[in-house]
């Protein structure tokens, strides 16, 4: 139902459990899409929303300019906290290599489409998550290829008057209406959305300790 309400119609994703010693769970992000996948596979959370400056550093790829920031985020959450654990999340999309983050404004936007239409390029989304009670940090990088469908005048156009690319890296949503000329060919769609669920079932058991 919330992955419905963020407009995630297709997305079927594995239920996570939560550790009670790991409570409450904190979503440090204001991505109502994070929200709703998180929501979709059974997790309670609360909410934190944390600034940090997400320009990559000079020469850095891609991929580790994404892992970079979700720690980054998860640490900055996390810091004033004793209890429970922080997740966060950064998704960045490359183009040969390039990064394509969030477009200032439309003309930024239509650059990045243009550039994206009839070709293929990848999403990284990261995911980090911090234990606050001793501050143990695992993170985590899941890749996908989406490829853009050529794009004539008045689709980008009207894609544009939409307003759908603001705030999305990349300018696109694809579980929007982007879904009419974008396509996963690798790896998954919640990649491609914001947050890979199974990933983040991955870091939160290695949070976990054993013992009652």
């Amino acid at each position: 139902m919330a992955a419905v309400a963020a407009g995630i119609r297709r997305l079927t994703g594995p239920r996570l459990a939560l550790d009670p010693r790991l409570s409450p769970l904190v979503l440090a992000s204001a991505s109502p899409r994070r929200a709703a996948l998180l929501a979709a596979a059974g997790l309670p959370f609360e909410r934190l929303t944390t600034a940090v400056d997400e320009t990559p550093h000079p020469g850095e790829a891609p991929h580790a300019a994404c892992l970079r920031l979700a720690e980054e985020k998860a640490r900055a959450a996390g810091a004033a906290r004793r209890q429970g654990c922080v997740l966060a999340g950064d998704t960045l999309v490359a183009l040969d290599g390039r990064p394509l983050g969030k477009p200032a404004d439309a003309r930024e936007a239509r650059a990045m489409l243009a550039a994206l239409a009839g070709r293929t390029h990848d999403v990284f989304s990261a995911a980090a998550v911090l234990r606050a009670r001793d501050g143990r940090l695992l993170s985590g990088l899941a890749r996908a290829r989406v490829a853009f469908a050529p794009l004539g005048e008045a689709q980008l156009a009207d894609y544009l008057a939409s307003g759908e690319w603001e705030g999305k890296a990349g300018a696109y949503a694809i579980q929007g209406r982007a879904g009419t000329f974008a396509r996963v060919v690798e790896g998954e769609e919640d990649t491609v959305v914001g947050l890979n669920v199974a990933l983040v079932g991955r870091l939160l058991a290695g949070l976990q300790e054993p013992g009652p």
